[in-house]
């Protein structure tokens, strides 16, 4: 699996940009897990699915009902992981892009 580094697409002329929420579309075909505080985490839980702890931040996207932070998500939360990983992602990349164009970067 080839890495996506989401902070490639806010690098301005060598300075970052602020990068702005993209909501990631709920799907039949999306995990859901129960969180549980202390015993969960979304590093685990995107090498579970998606073979690779570097996705976490994705798993926060998609539930941003719970805030930015992982430790803001609250004991037995139902958590969605987007998935199919690249069809999500490519989603995500979609909606980012369409960003840019109305907003610019």
């Amino acid at each position: 699996m080839t890495y996506y580094n989401r902070y490639n697409d806010f690098i301005v002329n060598g300075d970052y940009i602020m990068v702005p929420h993209i909501s990631v579309t709920k799907k039949s075909s999306d995990k859901r897990v129960t969180y549980k505080v202390g015993k969960s985490r979304l590093d685990k839980l995107s090498d579970q699915f998606y073979g690779s702890p570097y996705y976490a931040w994705f798993i926060m996207q998609a539930n941003s009902q719970y805030g930015n932070q992982e430790w803001s998500i609250p004991d037995n939360a139902l958590i969605t992981v987007p998935f199919p990983l690249m069809k999500s992602l490519g989603e995500y990349k979609s909606k980012l892009d369409e960003h840019f164009l109305y907003y610019g970067r």
